[in-house]
This record gives C-alpha cells, structure tokens and sequence, in this order.
C-alpha cells in the first residue's frame, strides 16, 4: 500500500499511430499522476525540499501563483500532509481547475487574466507578506522545481527509451516555468548526445524568442516572461504555435488516436509530429495534462 504522494511518476510513454506520417512519436502522458498533471511531481519536490530543510512546518500556509496545474498539484500534496493552501491564478483559467483546487480544500484567489502570471505573482506576494508563518513555494524560482524532473523524469524516459529500442533525435516539451525541459535535457543530453531540444511557446507570446506576449488561448505555458529557472541552454531551438493549431490538434488527438491531453499538450505533440515527418525519426514529447480540464474552452470542442 502506497501513500498519495508515493504513486506520483513513473507515467506511460505512448506511440502514436495515425497522425504522423514518418518517423515515430512517442508522448509521456503526465496525466496519469495522482494529481492529473506534470505538475504533481514539481509540487512534491518543492514541499518536500522546504520540509526537510526546515523552512516550513505543516503549520505553515502555502500560497502559490499558479496557471492551474501546480495548483492542483500543490493542493493534492497539500492535503496529504494535512497543511493549508491558497492560490492565486488568472481569471482566465478554466473553471475546470479553479473547482478542482477547491475540492482540495484550497483558498483561490483570482487576479486580471490580461495581466497573466505576473499579475497572480504580485497578488500572491501580496498575501504572503501580510500573512505570518506563511510561504510561497515559487514555481518560477525554486530550482526543486527543475530537480523534480533531473530525479524522476529524465530517468524514467531513459529507462524507456531502452526499453522501447527508441532512438531519440529530439525532445519536445512546452515551457511554462521551464521546470520539465530544464531538468529532463540535463539527464539526457549526456547520454544521448546528438538529442536535439525543442522548446515550444505560444506565438501570441514569442518570449523565447525575444518578442512580447499578448493574451493567448494555449493554458499552462508562455507565461510572458523568462522564469528563473528555465536553462536556456537546456534547449536548441524554440518553436511557436498558434492558438488554433493547438485547438485543432486537441481535437485530432482525441478522435484519431484515442488521446484525450490538454492544449499545451496538443500544442507540444503539433510540433513533435512536424519534426518527425520533416527528418523521419523517433521523437519524445510531454504531455503535461489531460483534455477533461479545458472542455469548458469556447471553440475548443
């Protein structure tokens, strides 16, 4: 018998069957942790680094700025350990994670969606210093974050690469604190040196790339600004995708493979398909979330 937070990790890597024509894609479906997320693992390291060095007791009430999924994962982790939460997200997140957070017993606080997640990181700052024996885990500045994926994903998807005889010519991953893709190029590129990484951003919001976000439909990832904890070394090109690429391939995904993911997920698999039809070779993706939390989007469905 295992406890909540024992079960998070160790998620299946699927190929997919119909919507590449060459080469071979294989997705890291995230959704299969407790929490329904990537985000589940990030939210375990950070708690459980801040418990071990002592910086928080389970007295101590955990306030977050969250696009939705480390929310959730906080939340999950959170009541497990019997400790409090509040969160502070943008109103223009599904309401799908806004209840889910709630289930959890967590305080949500909404902040101006055109803001984005700068606007929940001043709110959440905010509340953390009017609020005693309180912290902010900090998503976008704690390196447990990137460690999360350096200790259990990058070394889950080498043992499956050599168990499904893969041989990876590229990662894809979406950046949205850039924990993922940080920690999985470090494991990886030393083993499989000739791995090309692929960062995938909204292109409403070219930050990677040097331009300016503006508001975009693609939830999860280009939070309009550089996180302290994205390596940008970590990865060798940056791709964009638009919002209704992202929408259609949500929609592709489900009815042409059976795989129901979130956008960012759609947007990420987009792009892992186009580089292996482009070079015909074996791809690796993550798909963070699942598509049951954003069926509330307009237009998505």
């Amino acid at each position: 018998m295992s406890l909540i937070t024992e079960i998070i990790g160790n998620t299946p890597l699927v190929r997919l069957q119909r919507l590449n024509q060459k080469g071979r894609v294989f997705v890291k479906l995230e959704s299969r942790n407790p929490g329904g997320s990537v985000k589940d693992r990030a939210a375990f390291q950070m708690v459980k680094d801040l418990l071990d060095q002592k910086k928080i007791t389970k007295d101590t009430l955990l306030i977050e700025p969250t696009s939705g999924n480390t929310g959730v994962g906080l939340c999950m982790v959170a009541a497990s350990l019997g400790m409090k939460m509040v969160l502070t997200m943008p109103s223009t997140m599904t309401i799908e994670r806004q209840k889910l957070m709630k289930a959890y017993g967590a305080t949500v606080v909404l902040t101006e969606g055109p803001l984005g997640m700068k606007g929940a990181i001043a709110k959440a700052e905010e509340l953390q210093k009017e609020t005693p024996n309180s912290i902010i885990p900090s998503q976008f500045t704690n390196q447990s974050n990137p460690r999360a994926h350096e200790l259990t994903t990058g070394p889950e998807l080498l043992k499956q690469i050599e168990q499904f005889a893969i041989k990876p010519a590229y990662f894809v991953s979406g950046v949205g604190t850039g924990g993922t893709i940080t920690g999985v190029a470090k494991v990886l590129k030393p083993i499989h040196k000739d791995l090309k990484v692929i960062a995938v951003e909204p292109n409403k919001s070219p930050v990677l790339r040097g331009g300016k976000h503006s508001g975009h439909k693609i939830g999860g990832i280009g939070a309009g600004f550089i996180p302290d904890v994205l390596d940008q070394k970590a990865y060798d090109a940056v791709e964009g995708v638009d919002d209704e690429v992202a929408f259609e391939f949500y929609r592709k995904l489900a009815r042409e493979e059976g795989i129901l993911v979130g956008v960012s997920s759609a947007a990420a698999i987009s792009v892992a398909i186009k580089y292996a039809d482009e070079h015909d070779c074996d791809v690796i993706v993550v798909a963070p979330d699942t598509g049951e939390r954003y069926l509330s989007v307009d237009g998505l469905i």
